[in-house]
């Protein structure tokens, strides 16, 4: 397996969740992480939540679903760790509604920042990575990018998306010694609202942000030859 120390990572969406677990795995591999929020007040949270940690990780506010803001980002890491090995494009949301009474607002939501995000992301990913001969970006995805349901257009749509989106640009850069997969997760313990899963009273038999961590470190660290292209989790028993 691949060794994940002295690489530099970027995880969007790193401030709580699932993108907060995988900032903390990453950083345990021996990796320098950079990750954002879409404020300074959640930002700054998550700097002190991780501060034992030490250098190798800082945190910058950046709304993914500005192209402007998404380089300023990339270029902040740039000047703090030198470079890029990893993008993992974590931050989402989900509004669910069904198509009749979906505003143009709610549409939006969810594309802009499931869908277009992880191409503005990725697009500064890929310009840094050709240059240094090759990266490795993770796309969170969800079940929900295959397995339509009722009142989750949106969603669905954007997540299908990202599906697509993941495998033509493996497509289109693995012999740029880019690799890229991405993960699907059923229902996981976050502050996620929303969506088809019951999420009432205890939620232990969810999947926990740290179980979609150990699957991206595991990802990652599969030797070059080798690229895992699509995970899908599930609960193990989930609520009957």
């Amino acid at each position: 397996m691949e060794s994940l120390a002295g690489k530099v990572a970027i995880v969007t969406g790193g401030t709580r969740g699932i993108g907060y677990a995988i900032v903390e795995r990453l950083v345990a591999e021996g990796a320098s992480v950079a990750f954002c929020g879409r404020t300074r007040e959640s930002v700054d949270a998550a700097i002190q939540s991780l501060a034992a940690r030490g250098p190798q990780v800082c945190g910058h506010p950046a709304d993914v679903t500005k192209p402007e803001e998404v380089r300023r980002f990339f270029q902040a890491c740039d000047t703090t760790f030198g470079g890029l090995d990893i993008l993992v494009n974590n931050a989402g949301t989900g509004v669910f509604r069904k198509v009749a009474e979906m505003s143009l607002e709610d549409w939006h939501t969810n594309i802009d920042l499931n869908l277009n995000a992880a191409f503005y992301c990725s697009r500064e990913a890929l310009s840094r990575f050709l240059p240094r001969g090759g990266g490795f970006i993770v796309n969170i995805s969800s079940l929900a990018g295959a397995n339509a349901f009722s009142g989750g257009a949106g969603y669905n749509a954007s997540k299908f998306g990202v599906n697509g989106f993941s495998e033509a640009m493996m497509q289109d850069h693995r012999y740029d010694n880019v690799r890229v997969s991405y993960i699907m997760p059923g229902s996981v313990s976050t502050g996620f609202s929303g969506g088809p899963s019951n999420r009432s009273g205890d939620t232990s038999w969810m999947i926990q942000p740290e179980d979609v961590a150990e699957a991206v470190a595991m990802v990652l660290r599969m030797p070059p030859r080798a690229t895992i292209s699509r995970v899908e989790m599930r609960p193990s028993r989930p609520k009957k």
